[in-house]
């Protein structure tokens, strides 16, 4: 028998937006779970912008996302340390997405004795802030990752992202780091504790089977994969791992929230 869906979770990159242009049927999903009163988080592993710079682009597309119904990669990294570490101290590589989430969950930024290096996304990361990174975990800081992309998109082409420069300051120190965004099944634990929901009346939609679908059999979810960003329907075969369905768009799905 088929588990009711009381709540869902949804990535954004790939199934609602692509390449800065709303996948048709987006905004209807987002209006048919706002009208259905579901709770519902949008994730993303992206932790260079906040949840309102993340609206704001989506009510460009034509969707109308409110920003506490977005959670990033930053945001579950904040979340992860406060539970280790109240009031804890970081130095931080990353955009104002990273350092805003830390520093309203209470964290103080600083490159003296902090207790963690968090590394996050940024299109200018720094030699002379990776070096400082380097000798901060030499020192005995903790290294923690927002997500473990190894790269991101822009015009040109491929740029280095978080996981390419977490491997070079992991051969630097032997220092491993940890990764909280999927697809680690912490970002989805983290965003069901956010909105109170649970994992056995869950859906997670994702474009990826690597990311979004596997994070989401990991923390017990029914998974939905969409065609409408980097995964083809031949390419599901690859993986010893399957999603729950496989749908051609978003637009499939609205149909489904009730």
């Amino acid at each position: 028998m088929t588990r009711e869906i009381r709540s869902w979770l949804s990535d954004m990159d790939g199934v609602l937006v692509h390449e800065g242009i709303a996948v048709p049927g987006a905004a209807e999903f987002v209006r048919a779970l706002r009208d259905a009163d579901r709770p519902f988080l949008v994730l993303t592993n992206n932790s260079i912008f906040t949840p309102r710079d993340l609206r704001a682009r989506l009510a460009a597309t034509g969707i109308d996302l409110p920003e506490e119904s977005i959670w990033t990669s930053a945001l579950a990294t904040a979340q992860f340390l406060v539970d280790q570490m109240p009031d804890g101290s970081a130095y931080v590589i990353g955009e104002a997405g990273l350092t805003t989430a830390l520093y309203e969950a209470g964290y103080t930024l600083t490159a003296a004795q902090p207790d963690f290096v968090v590394l996050g996304e940024t299109r200018t990361y720094s030699f002379e802030a990776i070096t400082q990174a380097i000798r901060l975990i030499q020192g005995g800081a903790r290294f923690i990752c927002t997500n473990p992309d190894v790269t991101g998109p822009s015009i040109e082409g491929d740029l280095p992202a978080t996981g390419a420069v977490a491997a070079m300051i992991q051969a630097a120190t032997g220092r491993q780091p940890y990764f909280v965004g999927k697809p680690n099944p912490m970002m989805i634990r983290s965003a069901l504790n956010r909105i109170d929901a649970h994992s056995e009346y869950t859906a997670m939609v994702g474009d990826r089977m690597d990311t979004d679908v596997v994070a989401g059999i990991e923390a017990g979810l029914r998974t939905f994969l969409v065609l409408t960003g980097s995964t083809r329907e031949s390419d599901v075969e690859r993986f010893p791992f399957r999603p729950s369905e496989i749908v051609a768009s978003v637009a499939d799905l609205v149909d489904r929230v009730r």
